[in-house]
């Protein structure tokens, strides 16, 4: 089968012939029916996340069942399903919390052994789906079965870009009806917080992005204001569309120091300022000292929207099916597997959403 696999970071993702082992007993085989391209790809090419080399890539995908391991009850061949990478192992300390999304097993199981072979090797996972490739294996916890209503091609976002940005807003910030929300970053992720604030009936939503077309589609998945940071100081920006006061909320979703302050500054005394963007591990982050106490701002990490995706991907599948969470307003275009890197090339230069790669 193709996959997409990284051998050496800042080098380009090739398309490659894969042999996968047989699935283990508690494991699934699953033929890939359309797969997500998120940032974190990105990330892990240019060495911001570190990553065992070389690695398939990919990590939301929608398919079909082909194959189970000899201990699987939950799903069978045949059934349709989203994949998660954050597999909880539902016994440690956090997820006997109902802290699932910081399970420190949620991908200990993809540096077990490497999952297939290739030209020139054992190939690893990168971010526990390996969903850039025609098919690959994954703990049957990884599987969420879904409506027969909701098209695999959009299905497929669920397993990581809206549950994140959605779960942000949701279940990190708890955004209250009637109150203001600041979105930094119009990606996928950031799109679908705006469709987050959208949902919890927040009376303001402010989109801000340095590039224009990206506001656009902001407008499109619900923003209510746009702010273009290539031109304007953000803070300020949102300080007028608040009368003064700043935002309730300050979502980040772009993971650069520069706009994570841009949210503490555009968040008003007392607010909420939640990070998503996943930054580089070697960057750091200054805040003025007095500010974090005398203007009472809360700062909250949002690692997988703190989603629990067994809980939560059935209830978002749902929004979807009903038409209360718009799935397709996500996607920028559908391209083929061997299009990827052109897409991680417009990705880099912030143009576009989610590009979907679609399966025959």
């Amino acid at each position: 089968m193709k996959a997409t696999v990284l051998h050496a970071v800042n080098e380009a993702p090739v398309i490659e012939e894969l042999t996968l082992r047989a699935p283990g007993p508690s494991e699934v085989k699953v033929r890939l029916a359309a797969s997500g391209i998120c940032h974190s790809d990105l990330s892990i090419i240019d060495g911001g996340m570190p990553a065992m080399l070389p690695c398939s890539l990919g990590h939301e995908g929608a398919g079909i069942v082909t194959g189970i391991g000899s201990a699987v009850t939950a799903v069978k061949k045949g059934d349709r399903v989203a994949l998660t990478w954050n597999v909880a192992c539902r016994t440690c300390f956090h997820c006997l919390r109902g802290e699932s999304y910081l399970c420190p097993s949620g991908m200990g199981y993809i540096y077990d052994a490497p999952y297939a072979e290739g030209p020139h090797g054992p190939v690893w996972f990168a971010l526990g789906a390996g969903t850039l490739a025609e098919e690959t294996i994954v703990p049957a916890d990884a599987l969420i079965p879904l409506p027969d209503e909701l098209p695999l091609d959009l299905a497929a976002l669920l397993g990581c870009g809206v549950t994140t940005g959605v779960g942000a807003v949701l279940r990190t910030a708890q955004v209250r009806p009637g109150e203001t929300v600041v979105v930094i970053g119009c990606g996928g992720v950031g799109l679908a917080a705006i469709q987050g604030a959208r949902l919890a009936g927040a009376s303001r939503i402010i989109a801000a992005d340095r590039v224009a077309g990206q506001l656009e589609t902001a407008t499109r998945n619900g923003a209510t204001d746009v702010v273009d940071t290539s031109a304007v100081d953000l803070p300020t920006a949102v300080r007028e569309l608040t009368a003064g006061i700043g935002a309730d909320h300050a979502i980040e979703v772009v993971g650069k120091p520069e706009a994570i302050l841009a949210a503490y500054g555009s968040a008003r005394r007392g607010g909420i300022v939640t990070l998503v963007g996943a930054g580089r591990y070697d960057e750091t982050v200054t805040f003025p000292a007095l500010s974090l106490m005398a203007d009472s701002k809360q700062i909250r990490g949002s690692v997988y929207g703190e989603t629990d995706a067994t809980r939560d991907l059935p209830v978002l599948a749902d929004h979807a099916v009903r038409g209360t969470l718009d799935l397709a307003a996500l996607v920028t275009e559908r391209i083929r597997l061997d299009e990827v890197n052109a897409a991680f090339a417009s990705m880099a230069a912030g143009d576009g959403a989610r590009r979907v790669v679609i399966f025959d």
